[in-house]
């Protein structure tokens, strides 16, 4: 049986949305937004600007509980499974070919965007306070050319698989990347391995330097002025089987034993087979249970009129 055989044959139609998995990778949820799903939206959040959400926290959960409705509150029972479900633990949300057609290069059009992504985080938990932006979420732009102290914005190298909150006190349970619009953008996807499919999780989740603690730093730019101390492996989820949180640049290893056990471990997950590419396109999202999950980004192809913006929301569960 071909993979679009087996695509087809895993469709579901819910109340305003459409289920189906990736095709690259079963676990992944492809999660389709009807056009009328997203008017119904628009329509009833019509009253609440972005800066409105960004004063009051509590208009977050009236989006959150405006996009259920449009959806018969058939969405966010179906979010919370995916994510609550190791099997599974990440969807990517689209909208539909007709929403796409009506999509518009305007500012208005990227606030709609954080609008959407905001309900979405929220009727799966909360977002962290994201200091390298200052609000509960992050944009940044990635173009041709950049000077900047970490990977993130950097276009011409694969930024390598890593889970987030790897440098801050705070959980983060979930992480959310939206693409809110690219120019002169070829290849740049974003690329998954799940914990459970790393070839060689046995041999570093055993090793003896598994649940040691490691300091973690951040640069300048992410404006956190603390380190923390934790193991990658620094806890189990209720079947007892691993949560990581590594991220390669981040890392302070104090001796050579941390220093190598680290270098091997990033040298197996960016030989992993099983990594797999995800394109995300404009006003769609891309979220992860973050610490069943590494995720990471391809290198794009370099032109001088590159431009990537992306939004992000990292945050913790609340149920």
């Amino acid at each position: 049986m071909n993979i679009a055989t087996v695509f087809s044959e895993n469709v579901q139609e819910k109340s305003g949305f459409i289920i189906s998995q990736h095709p690259e990778n079963s676990r992944l949820q492809v999660v389709t937004l009807a056009k009328a799903t997203l008017d119904k939206f628009s329509e009833l959040t019509q009253d609440y600007n972005l800066q409105s959400l960004e004063y009051k926290a509590f208009l977050r959960f009236a989006v959150a509980d405006a996009l259920d409705k449009a959806c018969d509150y058939q969405l966010g029972k179906f979010l919370v499974a995916t994510m609550e479900d190791r099997e599974t633990g990440a969807f990517l949300l689209e909208p539909d070919a007709e929403a796409k057609a009506a999509f518009d290069d305007s500012d208005e059009q990227r606030d709609f965007f954080v609008i959407l992504s905001t309900a979405i985080s929220h009727l799966i938990g909360i977002p962290n306070f994201d200091a390298m932006y200052g609000k509960y979420y992050a944009r940044f732009t990635v173009k041709n050319d950049d000077n900047s102290d970490s990977y993130l914005r950097q276009a011409h190298r694969r930024m390598e698989l890593h889970n987030d909150g790897t440098y801050v006190q705070e959980r983060t349970d979930f992480v959310l990347m939206m693409k809110m619009d690219e120019k002169n953008m070829q290849m740049g996807d974003s690329l998954l391995l799940h914990v459970d499919d790393w070839q060689d999780l046995e041999r570093f989740y055993h090793h003896p330097m598994a649940k040691q603690d490691i300091v973690w730093g951040a640069p300048p730019s992410k404006n956190v002025g603390y380190t923390v101390d934790h193991p990658v492996f620094f806890e189990e989820d209720k079947n007892g089987k691993p949560h990581m949180l590594f991220i390669d640049q981040f890392a302070q290893p104090q001796n050579m034993q941390q220093g190598l056990y680290l270098h091997q471990m990033s040298e197996s997950l960016e030989s992993d087979t099983n990594c797999f590419n995800v394109r995300v396109n404009v006003g769609s999202m891309l979220v992860v249970q973050n610490h069943c999950w590494l995720h990471g980004r391809d290198k794009f192809v370099a032109d001088p009129g590159l431009k990537r913006e992306l939004l992000r929301q990292r945050g913790h569960f609340t149920r």
